[in-house]
């Protein structure tokens, strides 16, 4: 399907992020502009201090930009107060941690609640999409055990679960298997490619080249702006891997 036929989920319009750390003054986006499509797959790649952790947490709804749109599903939330940022990301964006950010004391299901709990939906409905979200990932029959009681795939497959049961327009991937060992980073991407082909739109942020292939669209940053946007084989083929 070609993108003028599809429908824009993201849209950064001249996006700049400028800090002012005394007389130092840094520009992390540097009039950014990307359209990611509904359904895609897209890998956000960067080396430490190139400007990706920026662009996510515009995307995200965790920041907003210096100057610039940010249109998100139809929703402008460049200019968005912190209350209505915390909508966006409670009832649109599903989150995945490098670190899983899970609650030690609360078993699976109750931590795949969690941000059902904040959007307002009820008990019973809660435990039913929870529940649904565990066996999606494969770990149903663990719902009870705490996060301690897991490998650091399976806890990652935890976190994976808690985006997908708020039903999402966006899942944001914040180097999901920085943690992991080659094995379980397979494993793991693995799940991310089966909710993919579910219809899931997928942004993964990585600064690991053998990371990004495994999506289907990479947009890579460097000094705050994309210096490549395209097909992962064309990157393949551009970068010589």
């Amino acid at each position: 399907m070609r993108n003028s036929q599809r429908t824009p989920l993201i849209q950064l319009i001249n996006i700049s992020k400028i800090y002012t750390m005394g007389d130092l003054v840094v520009k992390a986006n540097d009039n950014l502009n990307l359209t990611i499509y509904s359904g895609e797959f897209v890998a956000i790649l960067g080396k430490s201090g190139s400007g990706k952790s920026t662009v996510m947490n515009i995307i995200g709804a965790l920041d907003i930009p210096t100057s610039g749109q940010y249109i998100l599903n139809g929703h402008d939330v460049s200019k968005m107060k912190d209350d209505e940022l915390a909508g966006i990301r409670n009832k649109m964006i599903g989150f995945i941690f490098q670190q899983y950010n899970l609650l030690p004391k609360q078993s699976l299901v109750e931590n795949v609640e969690l941000p059902l709990m904040y959007a307002g939906v009820k008990k019973s409905e809660r435990r039913e999409r929870a529940l649904a979200a565990l066996e999606k990932v494969g770990l149903l029959d663990k719902h009870k055990n705490k996060p301690k009681q897991l490998s650091g795939g399976q806890q990652q497959r935890v976190s994976i679960a808690r985006a997908l049961a708020g039903d999402p327009s966006l899942i944001l991937a914040d180097e999901p298997t920085g943690a992991l060992d080659s094995k379980t980073t397979r494993e793991v991407l693995g799940f991310l490619q089966q909710i993919h082909q579910e219809g899931s739109t997928i942004v993964m942020i990585t600064h690991d080249n053998s990371v990004a292939v495994e999506a289907e669209r990479i947009v890579r940053i460097q000094d705050g702006k994309i210096i490549f946007d395209g097909n992962t084989e064309k990157y393949k083929v551009e970068y010589n891997l």
